[in-house]
């Protein structure tokens, strides 16, 4: 009446939402292809293409790579967000970011170096590369709107005309 494969164990994955609660701690790099709500501790890595939620109890010390996410416990480490990366008001975040788009909420608290990328999407970025951030850093640096290159060039100026 049912027909059984002996011998081969089938494994579904799919796209739900996976869940890390309160009192839970892994050590270790986590990836999946759904989305994750941490409200417990990673030490390690997370990827995933889909939403991370960390919770206000959430706390992740490692690099978190996804499409977007919405944060309200602390993050000490690397982020790469393709997409939005919301930082509710409870959120602490230390390290390195990377994101589509920002969103911060009154009272949290960003300590990190940003790069923002319209949509990363099609473009391939690896997070914690220097040379993606010193790049950005001297296209800043020969911005015309630079105000430090406007402060030097004003100094360089009244110099002159006082020799004069």
């Amino acid at each position: 009446m049912f027909s059984e494969k002996k011998g081969k164990n089938i494994i579904e994955t799919g796209n739900k939402q996976n869940r890390i609660s309160n009192g839970t701690k892994i050590i270790g790099d986590i990836s999946s292809k759904g989305g994750f709500r941490i409200d417990g501790e990673i030490e390690g890595n997370v990827n995933t293409p889909s939403k991370v939620v960390i919770g206000k109890l959430g706390y992740l010390n490692g690099s978190l790579t996804c499409e977007n996410a919405d944060i309200e416990g602390k993050i000490e480490g690397t982020l790469h967000v393709s997409g939005i990366l919301t930082l509710r008001s409870s959120a602490h975040i230390e390290g390195e970011v990377i994101a589509g788009k920002l969103a911060v909420e009154p009272g949290a608290t960003f300590n990190a170096t940003c790069v923002m990328k319209g949509s990363l999407k099609n473009k391939e970025v690896k997070i914690g590369t220097p040379s993606l951030l010193e790049s950005e850093k001297k296209k800043l640096q020969n911005h015309p709107f630079d105000r430090s290159q406007r402060a030097q060039s004003r100094n360089v100026g009244t110099k002159e005309e006082q020799q004069n």
